[in-house]
């Protein structure tokens, strides 16, 4: 009844629930559409380019990028341009015309093996098509066009590699979120906040001695669950050590600047745990965790560039899984920081309003 007559709760337990309904019901799907695509087409024959029109006549698939060389293939893997890399041979058309098996290689990005597995899946489905064109057309052939699969990054399409690799940033959110959104509500509900005004410290002072237990706590807890991905679930750690706890600060001090302004705001605990509840949910399904974030639509993407755990996520799995360095995870701590910059300020003028 508390909650019922109190309008800040009231307007929580609705209006959230509205919009989590719909953002979930277009960001929460597991059928990809649009997978960009390159193609190595070293044969450029009739039958080569039969191949791509269906992969590009395919609601799945977009073709991106034509290569002129191999060594063109780990650019565009390596930086996320293409999530698959269609390589056809040059004896390709001279197999078929000789009624044998003319192969074909697709290399997956496997730092998403879900996505990698389900768009692979795609593949054989036209690969087979394909093949049984070519049986309509010229019965001589028999052997079909055989599908080579490649996966970088993650070979045997471990998907406990893609999940535990970035597990760490999302439980470290939920606990720094719990600790910091319940920091300055405790002190009003407990009846200490009034103490902390006579304090001889300043409010932004208060708000930093706020900060540093939720910051160590959430960097003890983010190193100690990427020790257990590494030492108990064997997922590879490729990157720096240096790479891993500079993104994590940059993340926990973007998560406790969003956590102090809930706590600023809120009058009661009751609704500093509603204001986080409100923020991790649309937080963990818009950051790519569970669904690629490609896979969403336009206007849905756009609103994940003010999203905190969208960089961490991404982040953590370049560097266990593609051995980033500092310099390659910096493209996603630049945004992190500038999100500290917005919410720290932000808390301390809501923590400044509300004692006057």
């Amino acid at each position: 009844m508390m909650i019922l007559r109190d309008p800040k709760s009231r307007m929580v337990l609705i209006v959230p629930p509205i919009i989590q309904f719909f953002v979930f019901s277009y960001a929460a799907t597991f059928d990809l559409q649009n997978v960009e695509f390159a193609v190595l087409d070293e044969s450029k024959t009739v039958e080569s380019r039969s191949l791509i029109s269906h992969f590009s006549g395919s609601k799945h698939f977009e073709l991106v990028q034509r290569l002129d060389s191999t060594a063109q293939i780990p650019e565009m893997i390596n930086t996320e341009t293409v999530r698959l890399v269609l390589h056809i041979s040059r004896d390709f058309a001279d197999k078929i015309v000789n009624g044998d098996s003319a192969s074909v290689q697709v290399i997956a990005d496997g730092r998403n093996s879900n996505v990698a597995s389900i768009a692979l899946g795609y593949v054989q489905d036209i690969i087979q098509q394909y093949s049984a064109s070519l049986r309509i057309l010229a019965p001589a052939v028999k052997g079909g066009t055989p599908l080579i699969q490649r996966a970088w990054f993650n070979r045997n399409m471990e998907t406990r590699w893609y999940i535990v690799s970035s597990l760490g940033g999302i439980i470290s959110m939920v606990i720094v979120m719990t600790l910091s959104s319940l920091s300055v509500a405790r002190e009003r509900e407990f009846g200490t906040f009034d103490q902390l005004l006579v304090s001889p410290f300043q409010p932004l002072e208060i708000l930093i001695g706020k900060s540093v237990p939720c910051v160590f706590f959430g960097l003890a807890d983010a190193i100690l669950l990427s020790l257990a991905a590494v030492y108990w679930f064997a997922v590879p750690f490729r990157g720096t050590v240096g790479a891993l706890f500079l993104i994590l600060l940059a993340f926990m001090l973007a998560i406790v600047g969003v956590g102090l302004f809930i706590s600023a705001i809120s009058v009661t605990m009751q609704q500093g745990l509603l204001g986080a509840f409100v923020f991790i949910m649309p937080a963990v399904l818009l950051g790519g965790f569970t669904t690629p974030i490609s896979n969403m639509p336009q206007w849905l993407q756009y609103s994940t560039v003010i999203n905190p755990l969208k960089y961490v996520v991404q982040g953590l799995r370049d560097i266990f899984l593609t051995g980033a360095d500092v310099s390659a995870v910096w493209n996603y701590v630049w945004p992190l920081c500038i999100i500290s910059a917005v919410t720290m300020p932000a808390a301390a003028v809501m923590f400044r309003f509300r004692t006057q």
